[in-house]
């Protein structure tokens, strides 16, 4: 088998093709691992507690965020460490999750309310009752995500 890498700025996103003679088990094999591999990287994050490694179905995570130099991964239960960077799972979970302030992605599909409290001091409550400050920066990306407020 003959494996050639080929880089391209232009490409938006990672495309894999295959060039076989004819389609045989091995084919089919190494189709089903790139397909796994393709689901499963879009539908769970890697995070560390101890010495173990969970795989976090992004559905079970409220937020992420970044507290002295490592970034966390909250669920209802236990927070995790991650060895990405934030701006990183920003990019990967970007249908998820949305930038609320500096430190902080919130997934959206957790959100419970969003308290407009005085002087333009806003506040997240998620399903699990955890409060997160929003920056005024970060509000109309948000509510754009939301799809609630004017444009």
């Amino acid at each position: 088998m003959k494996i050639q890498l080929t880089i391209n700025s232009d490409l938006e996103e990672t495309e894999v093709h295959i060039h076989a003679k004819a389609y045989n088990e091995q084919i089919e094999q190494l189709m089903k691992q790139l397909q796994a591999s393709s689901t499963l990287q879009k539908t769970v994050v890697d995070g560390y507690l101890q010495q173990e490694i969970h795989l976090l179905k992004i559905t079970e995570i409220f937020s992420i965020y970044a507290e002295d130099a490592k970034v966390y991964l909250q669920t209802d239960e236990q927070e995790f460490e991650t060895k990405r960077k934030l701006y990183e799972l920003e990019e990967q979970l970007a249908k998820d999750f949305v930038r609320v302030n500096k430190s902080t992605l919130v997934n959206v599909h957790k959100i419970s309310s969003i308290q407009m409290g005085k002087i333009g001091a806003t506040q997240l409550i998620l399903e699990n009752d955890t409060g997160i400050p929003v920056s005024r920066k970060y509000l109309k990306d948000l509510k754009h995500h939301l799809g609630i407020g004017k444009d």
